[in-house]
């Protein structure tokens, strides 16, 4: 009879947790049982269809293969063809990176009326996205921002010029998809880019001295027990440990009600509105955050912290071969041009790191590269903030131009 009380408990504990956890909108069955199982986000590889829910585009998502094997992707966009038949792009290819734990969705699936791929194709461009080893999309992994310089970047820029016969491309990259292209470029590994807008974090890194603590303390405390964060454990944590982070960030970040959105922000830094300023989003949009955020390694964390503590930039996988020894006293290289953005009220990383990069790109190349530093904004809601496409968009598009 004990055995089977036991039983009975744990069958009612599951139960409850299903059924009586934390209401929230979105995809109830994510994350997926097996993560990583759908790189192509349920349709055939390579084939072009109808982007889910975003009206007049559709999509083809190819397979490449990361410098060391891993499998990544790239979403090719378009608006629907008329007749059957796709105008050509007037512009030559623009790449978009994401930041950890997101995805390439990020850029053209808010509930937005303007989403950026959406300004980017009205502009002419022909728009791909990279999908990195930091993506929700793929099999979870530890990884450093080294290897995705070296083996990520490279073959994702390389596969686009070839897919589009182009001598050439332009980049927008978000958060560790800048920070990792910025050390491709200052490396040399991706020199047929000419225009690079990076959002956040460049070179130099700033953070509030409560994020720089954390990092310094508790990232070496959880990586024995935890290889990474997820803000997902908040709809369906799958053990006792992680639902217990869930509740602690939740209730750290009792101000928001929208679970996901709780856990995101107090996994990538202390206080509300970290990753965005929740005026700026529309409720539809605070809806969608939560299908949109997954689990991102204690790794990436323990870099950061790094790269925190030394101010700029820092290599730390010792089995990455070809990047500068000291990124500071690297050259930018010549034939790709900056547009710094930053966030005002940015407190995931500081604005004040991307002027830095700013004065240390102005003081060896004066007057070639930009910084804009957006009133009002946070971390993400440069992308999906309800303004973003009259604040921000045409900023990217026009240095995008030239």
């Amino acid at each position: 009879m004990t055995a089977k009380a036991r039983w009975g408990a744990m069958f009612a504990g599951r139960l409850a947790s299903v059924y009586a956890g934390p209401a929230q909108d979105g995809q109830p069955d994510f994350p997926s049982p097996r993560p990583g199982t759908e790189p192509f986000q349920g349709f055939p590889a390579g084939e072009w269809h109808e982007v889910p829910d975003r009206p007049g585009l559709e999509r083809r998502i190819l397979p490449v293969v990361a410098g060391d094997g891993r499998t990544l992707t790239l979403h090719h966009v378009r608006r629907t063809p008329n007749g059957g038949r796709a105008a050509p792009p007037e512009g030559g290819p623009v790449l978009l990176g994401h930041g950890t734990g997101v995805r390439a969705n990020l850029f053209y699936t808010p509930p937005l009326r303007t989403t950026l791929v959406d300004a980017l194709l009205d502009a002419g461009h022909d728009v791909w996205l990279e999908t990195w080893r930091g993506s929700i999309d793929l099999d979870t992994c530890s990884f450093t921002l080294d290897q995705v310089a070296v083996h990520d970047h490279p073959v994702l820029v390389r596969t686009v010029l070839e897919e589009t016969g182009a001598g050439t491309l332009k980049a927008v990259m978000h958060c560790q998809a800048s920070t990792s292209f910025t050390m491709a470029a200052l490396a040399g590994l991706v020199p047929r880019v000419t225009d690079v807008v990076t959002n956040a974090v460049t070179l130099h890194v700033d953070l509030v001295p409560a994020s720089k603590r954390r990092l310094a303390i508790l990232i070496p405390l959880l990586e024995p027990v935890m290889k990474g964060l997820d803000p997902q454990w908040a709809i369906r944590p799958p053990g006792l440990r992680t639902g217990g982070f869930a509740r602690l960030a939740e209730l750290a970040r009792r101000e928001c009600d929208n679970h996901v959105c709780a856990v995101a922000n107090f996994t990538y830094g202390p206080g509300p509105d970290v990753l965005w300023r929740h005026e700026n989003l529309s409720d539809a949009t605070h809806a969608w955050i939560s299908r949109e955020f997954g689990w991102v390694p204690t790794s990436f964390f323990r870099q950061i912290g790094a790269c925190a503590k030394h101010g700029s930039l820092v290599a730390v996988d010792e089995s990455v071969r070809g990047l500068p020894d000291d990124f500071l006293a690297a050259a930018p290289p010549a034939d790709t041009r900056f547009t710094l953005i930053a966030g005002a009220e940015n407190r995931c990383f500081l604005p004040s790191g991307q002027r830095r990069t700013h004065a240390w790109l102005n003081a060896r190349r004066p007057g070639v590269d930009t910084l804009h530093v957006l009133p009002g904004f946070s971390h993400m809601d440069v992308f999906f903030g309800r303004d973003a496409p009259r604040d921000v968009f045409p900023r990217i598009v026009a240095a995008l131009a030239g």
